[in-house]
């Protein structure tokens, strides 16, 4: 904590130097030939400070800093007199709606590729995965942001408008999907053909149905729908873990389902009528304290397991159910906005409706560049996984494991991948650090009012209070990072914490 102060002053200092002396702030009144450009410039020389020398400069911006500890923050002002504290909190939020997202999913994807590929290595998925992941890691990040804006939005906005698919259509996707579901669930040959014609067909069979009962401009996924994910997931966790013969662990889960699927039929009419933030956050609350208790008193001697898993399905179950709401918001929202996936901008100016609605909105406007920063960040995340899994597969414990018998999802998930993690804790701390700072291309091409906007704009009209805001939040975020990477060390070997 000492050395970050010293950082942090060290740093600090370099980057004010480098900002004031990077460009001239006056540069567009100087060529201006407004009558008062004189009284202007004065105006903006007291407003900027430009009339005192640098160190002085310095400590006044370090002593508006200083103000944060006792919660009054002075980070002065803009060229065009706005509080930088105010164009800060504005940029920053924006900013951690889109990083937020984008970080969580890299991190789940990139995981679960890199088990998959790290347990079934050298194989054709893996040859296959690898290519696309590095694939979308060398791609430039402007040019892949044109190609989400022509088909992800325009082709999907002019294809919604009346949803359909050419028997062509149809038997190409059903074969790809036929094709690459072989190649994730593998097996012997025989196995791969029927996974293939298996898929194929149920492919070549659904879209048509999809489109005849109109579900891509109506869809949701209904109670029944909500509730047998939800009882999945549940069983799919447990055998994961400890295997389905451990009752302690999946009679907790059960009931988790079952509490899920009571509660929204119960309070759908709250869904519908009264949502807001506050309600969602109550009932994420609940569902991880209600199945923290069910695990706690069922779980026996796997009650830190059972825990997990019940608070794991409760989760997931009320995602389900909050995307089952906003699924029956769709065809409302079409009637609104008739294109509705955006290509800029972080929401639709003047856009009113119900919570789902707005949600929707806000949804829609984010997709394209999340999407854009997880394909960029798969890859480090699935690379990484798999190297850690399959160095951690060579220990001597897990050749032990095995050797007794073990089942190998035991093996996987609970001796090898806690110990991969360490590496992958490494990563992604840094990782949501600098992403924290802002995507500056991607905000730059997506019109996104960020943190990465804020710098760029900082940099081009010379003005240092932004830029000067922008290495405050930054470097705090990989000072404070790199700390809690080092804390989830302990928490996750314990040889660390000895």
């Amino acid at each position: 904590m000492i050395a970050a102060v010293g950082i942090m002053l060290a740093s600090s200092l370099l980057v004010f130097v480098l900002a004031i002396n990077a460009g001239d702030p006056l540069f567009d009144l100087r060529e201006s030939n407004d009558p008062n450009r004189d009284t202007l410039i004065e105006q903006r020389v007291a407003m900027l400070n430009l009339d005192l020398p640098w160190y002085q400069r310095y400590f006044l911006w370090l002593r508006g800093v200083s103000g944060c500890v006792i919660g009054q923050c002075d980070l002065g002002q803009n060229r065009v007199g706005q509080e930088v504290t105010h164009v800060l909190g504005a940029a920053a939020s924006s900013t951690l709606r889109l990083v937020v997202l984008a970080t969580f999913i890299a991190i789940v994807v990139g995981i679960a590729i890199g088990i998959l590929t790290a347990v079934r290595q050298y194989s054709g998925l893996d040859y296959t995965v690898s290519f696309l992941t590095f694939l979308f890691f060398s791609l430039p990040v402007f040019w892949a942001a044109v190609l989400l804006k022509e088909y992800l939005a325009i082709g999907y906005n002019n294809w919604m408008r009346d949803p359909s698919f050419s028997p062509l259509q149809v038997g190409v996707i059903a074969v790809i999907a036929g094709f690459l579901m072989q190649v994730i669930l593998a097996g012997s040959l025989r196995r791969r053909a029927a996974t293939f014609a298996v898929t194929t067909v149920f492919f070549a069979v659904a879209l048509p149905v999809l489109v005849a009962i109109d579900a891509f401009r109506n869809p949701q996924l209904g109670w029944v729908g909500v509730a047998a994910l939800t009882f999945a997931v549940a069983v799919l966790s447990t055998t994961m873990t400890v295997g389905l013969r451990a009752k302690q662990v999946l009679l907790p889960a059960l009931i988790s389902a079952a509490l899920v699927s009571i509660l929204q039929i119960a309070l759908f009419n709250v869904f519908v009528y009264y949502m807001n933030w506050m309600i969602m956050l109550i009932g994420l609350i609940f569902a991880v304290v209600i199945p923290w208790g069910i695990g706690h008193f069922l779980g026996g001697r796997y009650r830190t397991i059972a825990i997990g898993v019940s608070i794991t399905t409760s989760v997931i179950g009320a995602a389900l159910t909050v995307i089952d709401h906003v699924l029956r918001n769709w065809s409302s929202f079409l009637g609104m906005k008739p294109r509705p996936i955006a290509t800029i901008g972080s929401h639709t100016p003047n856009f009113s409706g119900n919570f789902w609605q707005v949600a929707l909105d806000h949804g829609t406007q984010l997709m394209l560049p999340t999407l854009l920063l997880t394909l960029i960040s798969l890859a480090s995340y699935s690379r990484y996984t798999r190297t850690s899994m399959l160095e951690v597969n060579r220990q001597d414990y897990i050749r032990t494991a095995r050797a007794k018998g073990a089942p190998e999802r035991i093996v996987i998930f609970r001796h090898a991948f806690r110990n991969a993690l360490i590496p992958i804790t490494t990563i992604a701390a840094f990782d949501f650090a600098s992403l924290i700072g802002g995507a500056v291309v991607t905000e730059q091409v997506f019109g996104w009012k960020g943190m990465g906007e804020m710098f760029a704009t900082g940099i081009h009209l010379a003005d240092p209070n932004p830029i000067m805001a922008f290495f405050l939040v930054t470097g705090l975020a990989a000072i404070i990072f790199n700390m809690l990477a080092d804390i989830f060390y302990a928490v996750l070997d314990p040889r660390i914490r000895v």
